[in-house]
């Protein structure tokens, strides 16, 4: 929609002539009967979808070969990132150097609606910005299962006995009479690692016995069964370890200016130890962006618009864009992310229409 500042007036009388279309600068007046409209510049808003594994060892990891014959049991504290999706989006919105004057001093006819609807003339205000967005930045992972809240074990110390002597003294003699002292000690890594073990095999063993019909009591549903891998789970991750995995989003806005083509444009830096790495810091491998138009729009006629006002004649028409295709890459190394084929108003031309030209419905 074209944006006004001041109406040409149907009720006063006027000589009419034919509109004049400059490009809006400091020396350009605006007079009554002017308009104002600008034209539309592409947006790109990129979202990389990433995968962060979080991994622990079980507290049990050095037992895990020799008791449960786990050999690739994570033996140390880890975390490493991986880019899943990459997802392009565009949008248009007001160059803030393209406007342009339409000067009339009668009624101007015109097909602004209509190439507002086409994406040639904008509105100042485009109905995408009044849309709410939602953004997150994880998946709302808890962390809390990183925690090893049970050890496996149906105890976790055993009692002592041990006999100690106190004096007594009977008829001025003193004598030693034995009592028993019970102290309970810790057990240690070694004993409680065994004793998980020893309820794993014993899970496995029920669950065996159940599937082949062998038990006492068969259940009548799954829900035995799916109780017992749960718990065996969490035992066998005592000496396997965890892995945590969450799912995170990294959005770059991006509007591409004339003269990066075929340049690459680094968006950020990725680390697969941290993730996306900012700009100031060091490390990482850098995902770039490169641009490279088919040039569809060049035999066009392109307008000078240095070119000083002369008659109403030479501008009667208005500016308007075609945007151009453009083959959009993104890579990460030798690594080709995404790549696509996108209109982009920047790298098309600016050419001219009638102002009084008339879009048939």
């Amino acid at each position: 929609m074209i944006i006004g500042i001041s109406s040409c007036s149907a009720g006063r009388k006027a000589v009419d002539s034919k509109p004049v279309v400059v490009p809006l600068s400091d020396t350009v007046s605006l007079t009554d009967g002017s308009i104002i409209y600008g034209l539309p510049r592409t947006v790109f808003t990129v979202r990389m979808d990433m995968e962060r594994t979080i991994e622990i060892p079980g507290p049990y990891s050095k037992y895990a070969a020799d008791l449960l014959g786990i050999t690739d049991a994570i033996d140390k504290d880890s975390e490493y990132w991986t880019i899943t999706g990459v997802t392009v989006k565009t949008s248009e919105e007001l160059d803030p150097s393209e406007y342009y004057v339409i000067k009339c001093s009668s009624f101007l006819k015109s097909n602004a609606l209509s190439l507002r609807k086409e994406g040639l003339i904008m509105d100042i205000n485009p109905r995408q910005f009044y849309a709410t967005e939602k953004q997150s930045v994880g998946d709302g992972q808890d962390f809390a299962q990183l925690k090893f809240a049970d050890m496996g074990s149906d105890e976790y110390y055993s009692l002592q006995s041990d006999t100690a002597y106190k004096r007594v003294s009977i008829d001025s003699t003193f004598i030693r009479i034995p009592y028993v002292v019970e102290k309970k000690k810790r057990l240690t890594s070694d004993q409680l690692a065994e004793k998980a073990a020893k309820r794993i095999m014993e899970l496995r063993d029920g669950k065996h016995l159940i599937l082949t019909g062998e038990a006492n009591v068969f259940p009548q549903s799954d829900a035995a069964i799916n109780e017992i891998n749960r718990i065996e789970k969490e035992y066998t991750e005592l000496f396997a370890g965890k892995t945590i995995k969450e799912n995170r989003s990294f959005t770059i806005q991006l509007i591409p200016e004339p003269g990066i083509e075929k340049k690459p444009l680094t968006l950020f830096q990725f680390s697969e130890l941290t993730g996306p790495v900012s700009g100031s810091s060091k490390g990482g491998v850098a995902v770039v962006a490169e641009f490279n138009p088919e040039q569809k729009t060049k035999s066009l006629t392109v307008i000078n618009k240095n070119q000083p006002e002369q008659t109403a004649e030479t501008f009667d028409k208005l500016f308007y864009r075609v945007p151009d295709v453009v083959n959009l890459k993104i890579s990460m190394g030798n690594e080709v992310l995404f790549k696509s084929r996108k209109l982009i108003y920047q790298f098309g031309e600016t050419i001219q229409l009638p102002a009084n030209f008339i879009i048939e419905k």
